[in-house]
């Protein structure tokens, strides 16, 4: 092999390995940001990676709602009307947060099973669900005779 040779075969070379290199540094950076949807039901069969991040969505359950007093904590439940999640939330709710209003909400799952939710996104309008919500409010009869008109918006 020629001087040239070795040198241009080097540098493909390294460029190869720079690229394997920060093709794994990206995808490694972006699977530590992708939040997973789960369900309450989805919670309840144990289908979450304990310590991890994720999304939970479902309706607010009517009645649930306990804001403290004294600091900005309020605890809630979180129903897909088979199944219902204890969130923990620290912080300002969206204006539109309330009973029986549809709502997601990120964070993590602690050892004694209740949500430590980090952010709360509640639904835009009376039309609005969040897609993944509504699917899995879908698969639920009495949800869906509740709340059907919501679903009808995203099929669209």
């Amino acid at each position: 092999m020629t001087p040239t040779r070795k040198k241009r075969l080097l540098a493909v070379l390294l460029i190869l390995i720079g690229v394997g290199i920060a093709s794994a540094l990206f995808l490694t950076a972006m699977s530590d940001n992708i939040n997973l949807y789960k369900s309450p039901s989805d919670i309840a069969q144990g289908n979450y990676e304990e310590g991890r991040t994720f999304r939970i969505g479902g309706m607010v359950k009517k009645g649930s709602i306990v804001k403290s007093t004294t600091s900005l904590d309020v605890d809630f439940l979180v129903t897909d009307y088979a199944k219902d999640v204890k969130v923990h939330y620290t912080g300002l709710l969206p204006d539109l947060f309330r009973d029986d209003q549809g709502m997601v909400a990120t964070g993590k799952l602690d050892a004694q099973g209740v949500f430590q939710a980090e952010e709360i996104l509640a639904k835009h309008d009376e039309n609005y669900m969040p897609p993944e919500v509504a699917s899995s409010l879908k698969e639920k009869p009495q949800a869906s005779d509740k709340h059907s008109d919501t679903t009808k918006q995203d099929e669209n």
